[in-house]
């Protein structure tokens, strides 16, 4: 959008609000960093400004001499204003060694005194400007710092590009800033970049993402805005902060903030950016503009439908003005920015409004779109409307348009008489609902509550509770209060009951932990929905009931997974994320049949996604990641995470389920500092909404971000608090977290072997049991490293080699490649780079990135066994004590008993001796012992 008139963005540097940039920062940051010019282009308010000012402030300091200028259009006429701006104050240093014609003509272009010009004295002032910069260089780098380029007077302009070519190797960058089209591909700003040393960089300010505009509006005191209302503010600001911030205030400010649905007041400040030019159209060019803001996919064809014969000529001289974007492809009509859309229909009168909409009612072809258009044509009740807006509503569910369907349903509830069935509260349910499924939490739960504030119907206060209830997701415990209110509400109706009682389930889960409780509250849901003859309640409970008795190893978990896959079958519910079919999932992915898992979710990621069903995709996403993960494929795994994660960020569901399995992505196969952050956030939030099922499953990432990382002792500071809870909710499936493991392994690592093998010998009791042979097979690996740390190197080899091939064939490449890596280790008669080729070579295949690194890094710096000796040789006496008591078999505590020092001393000890052989763990210095005396 090309706007004209001073409209300055904020004046004020503030980094800590430099929010959403970090790519851009990155390589602007390097040009820098190697002697280099960034020229940062971009539309109006976009943060160009901002990203200048931070920038030049990190760098000033390297500098020695900092020039500055900033043009504004009503001066862009004044020739050599921006030169003066910028040598004014440091000519005088340096002009006394130029050439007397030099010094001359740049007096008369600084001082506005004589007759200079580009024609009169060109060779000499260019020559002059350049003397001047290489004066400065000479005495200490310069750093030359221009905003609004595109202001810049042309004899300044053409001056800086004369000498910026020609600086060659002299100190001196250029840090830039130019406003250019809102259009990505406008390549705008090449022009400038002649006023720039060559090689320079251009980087492009991009429009902020919503989850980024909502952090910027929080940061400045707008953070009580609802998810809805931030979607709205990012749409028809198209991601652009300062009209972002506008757009803010404005609501802010209003005392009657729009309904849903509504359009967003736009603020005088920023219509005054589109008003001046819309004010140069014709009458009629302005109405049509108001039918093109009024449509949703408006072209020629539709135009002239709606009455506007004269369309392509009216919006031709439009696109000559800015306001429309020029037509690429397709018959569509788009303005060149949704701001300005906002403006022309904030603009209209509320008559010029609904005729517009009359006419669209007509000419759009599509019954949703006829329907809405009839709706915001009319004005008060009318049964007629709000029946066809029903109809609609239910076209754009059935189409997987649930937002669509809820902006419909509050429509339909405007227009129903109150006396009338159904009735406007009822239809104002359907849309809460409707906008559940879409993820829209805090627009159903703002709904729920108005129709709670009124309703006298013990089935419409029931249904809101359950809105109400469903709208907090994992933070249950902040609606407790709900529960016996709901339940007197439902009285003795089976129907409300069941729905209560299903809801109890998952509170008895999520806030008190009990999973045999939410099972028994389960079932009862089920049978009194079976009763009510409410198929999808009783489909809902028994799916639930089926997820508990999976993770608790119940023998009654298959039966029930047929019992609700039994027909009829309710659509929705089919591929629900709480449905039976997500029950089947988890429990083929615990009974390591990973192709069918694989099948399942993709099939009910691809059905959630037709339906609309955004909480359900976030779910699957996660779910599909999960199964790629357990097969090996790191890569595919952390790019399904990551977009998991993003959906979740910007729709506020499931971000710490999602923080936590992206976690274990990252550690997996991107960066293991994610990953600890993600799994810190994952524990931060669970603790935070009192879900304790999601802050074992968080500690768990947690715990194996820090082994991943090197970080032993706080890896099992970590998984202990997973176990303690796991077996205070009830979970007795090793499948279900599967950090057993991992624990066993931790422990080893700080000498606490004889608690490694309690924890494989119970976790392997139960795996026997339930036939998870992923999970036998892990803990023979885990086991092995206990054998190795007690000197059993051959026991300890020949149970990875079995762990091993039974892992590979299973499918779980990542944890085949783990016990490949674990066997490389003990491996003292072939050392040398060659020991961990295997385990190079499945982790490469894997794209386990972090564990392909410490394959790597062990290869490199495994000694031969002739110089195993010699290496432990080399420790202190305190370090060589502790180092031969660890090949003895001695754990931290045995050892701190026996050399009179503290378990902390042990620790620290041990942590300086991995560092000097380069190793990582106590059965390396079992191998290097061994190969010391083999070789």
């Amino acid at each position: 959008m090309t706007v004209t008139g001073d409209f300055k963005e904020p004046v004020r540097p503030r980094p800590d609000l430099v929010i959403g940039r970090d790519e851009l920062f990155t390589g602007a940051r390097e040009q820098l960093s190697r002697g280099g010019s960034v020229l940062v282009h971009g539309p109006a308010g976009i943060g160009k400004s901002t990203v200048l000012r931070t920038l030049a402030a990190e760098y000033a300091d390297a500098a020695r001499t900092v020039l500055r200028c900033s043009a504004t259009e009503s001066e862009s006429h004044l020739p050599f204003l921006a030169l003066a701006d910028l040598l004014g104050l440091v000519a005088d240093e340096v002009s006394g060694a130029l050439p007397a014609p030099q010094r001359t003509a740049l007096e008369s272009a600084l001082t506005g005194r004589g007759e200079s010009t580009l024609q009169r004295d060109g060779l000499a002032l260019r020559l002059a400007v350049l003397s001047v910069l290489r004066a400065l260089a000479a005495r200490g780098p310069v750093l030359i710092v221009a905003d609004d380029l595109q202001w810049l007077d042309s004899a300044s302009t053409e001056l800086l590009g004369f000498a910026a070519r020609r600086l060659g190797e002299m100190p001196v960058q250029m840090l830039c800033a130019v406003r250019t089209e809102s259009e990505p591909g406008a390549q705008r700003h090449d022009r400038y970049l002649r006023a720039l040393p060559p090689e320079s960089l251009a980087v492009r300010v991009n429009p902020l993402a919503r989850a980024q505009v909502a952090d910027l509006l929080a940061h400045r005191g707008h953070a009580d805005l609802s998810r809805s209302t931030v979607r709205d503010i990012h749409r028809t600001s198209g991601g652009n902060p300062l009209f972002a911030l506008e757009l803010g205030r404005a609501l802010a400010e209003s005392p009657t903030p729009p309904r849903p649905g509504e359009p967003l007041p736009v603020p005088t400040s920023l219509r005054a950016l589109v008003l001046n030019r819309i004010g140069m159209l014709s009458a009629e060019a302005r109405r049509t503009l108001l039918v093109v803001s009024a449509g949703a996919r408006p072209t020629q064809a539709l135009l002239r439908a709606a009455g506007r014969e004269d369309a392509e000529a009216e919006t031709a001289s439009a696109a000559e003005l800015g306001l429309l974007a020029p037509e690429r492809e397709g018959p569509g009509v788009r303005f060149a920015h949704p701001l300005i859309s906002a403006a022309v229909y904030a603009e209209a009168a509320p008559q010029e409004r609904r005729a517009a909409h009359a006419a669209l009612s007509t000419a759009a072809s599509d019954p949703i779109e006829r329907a809405r258009h009839l709706a915001l044509a009319s004005t008060g009740p009318d049964p007629g409307v709000a029946d066809r807006l029903e109809e609609a509503a239910a076209v754009a569910r059935d189409r997987g348009a649930p937002s669509v369907a809820a902006g419909l349903g509050l429509l339909a509830a405007r227009h129903t008489p109150a006396d009338t069935v159904p009735g406007p509260d009822e239809r104002r349910l359907q849309a809460a609902e409707d906008a559940l499924t879409a993820g829209e939490t805090d627009l159903a739960r703002d709904i729920a509550r108005d129709v709670l504030g009124r309703a006298t119907e013990p089935a419409d206060r029931v249904r809101a509770w359950m809105v109400v209830i469903d709208a907090a997701g994992q933070a249950m415990a902040e609606v407790d209060a709900v529960f016996p209110v709901a339940l007197e509400d439902a009285g003795n109706d089976p129907r409300l009951l069941a729905l209560v009682r299903y809801q109890l389930a998952w509170r008895a889960l999520l806030v008190e932990g009990e999973m045999a409780k939410g099972r028994e509250e389960a079932a009862r849901a089920a049978e009194l929905a079976a009763r009510a003859g409410d198929r999808r309640t009783e489909l809902l409970a028994l799916a639930f009931q089926a997820q508990m008795e999976t993770l608790m190893g119940h023998a009654d978990a298959p039966a029930t997974i047929k019992r609700a896959l039994r027909e009829p079958q309710d659509p929705r519910v089919a591929c629900d994320h709480n449905g039976a079919g997500a029950a089947r999932f988890r429990w083929l992915i615990m009974s390591d049949q990973l192709a069918e898992a694989r099948t399942t979710i993709t099939a009910l990621l691809r059905e959630a996604r037709r339906r609309g069903m955004v909480e359900s995709e976030v779910h699957f996403l996660r779910g599909l990641a999960e199964t790629e993960l357990r097969a090996g494929h790191c890569g595919r795994a952390l790019d399904l995470a990551r977009e998991s994660l993003r959906l979740a960020r910007d729709t506020g569901i499931g971000e710490a389920a999602t923080a936590m399995f992206t976690s274990l992505a990252e550690a997996a196969g991107g960066d293991t500092d994610r990953a600890l952050a993600l799994a810190r956030e994952a524990v931060e939030r669970a603790e935070e909404d009192g879900d304790l099922m999601y802050l074992s499953r968080a500690l768990g990432a947690l715990g194996h971000a820090r082994l991943v990382a090197g970080d032993a002792p706080a890896a099992v500071q970590s998984l202990r608090r997973v176990r303690e809870l796991e077996e205070g909710l009830g979970v007795t499936d090793p499948a279900r977290g599967r950090w057993h493991g991992d624990l066993a392994e931790a422990l080893v690592r700080i000498g606490e072997p004889a608690e490694a093998q309690d924890v494989i010998d119970a976790t392997r009791t139960r795996a026997l049991r339930l036939g998870r042979e992923s999970v036998l097979a892990v803990l023979d690996r885990a086991e092995a490293l206990v054998r190795a740390a007690r000197g059993e190197l051959g026991a300890a080899a020949r149970q990875l080699t079995s762990a091993q091939d039974r892992l590979g064939k299973l499918g779980y490449g990542l944890e085949e490649a783990r016990a490949a890596y674990a066997l490389a280790g003990l491996r003292t008669h072939r050392p040398g780079p060659t020991s961990y080729d295997e385990a190079s070579r499945l982790f490469r295949r894997c794209r386990a990135l972090p564990w392909l690194r410490q394959a790597e890094a062990s290869s490199a710096v495994t000694p031969a066994p002739v110089a195993a000796a010699a290496a432990l040789d080399a420790l202190a006496a305190t370090e060589r004590q502790v180092a031969a008591l660890v090949m003895e078999g001695a754990t931290n505590r045995e050892i701190a008993a026996r050399l009179f020092i503290s378990v902390k001393t042990v620790e620290a000890t041990l942590t300086r001796v991995y560092r000097k052989l380069g190793i990582r763990s106590r059965v390396d210095i079992v191998r290097l012992a061994a190969g010391g005396r083999t070789g």
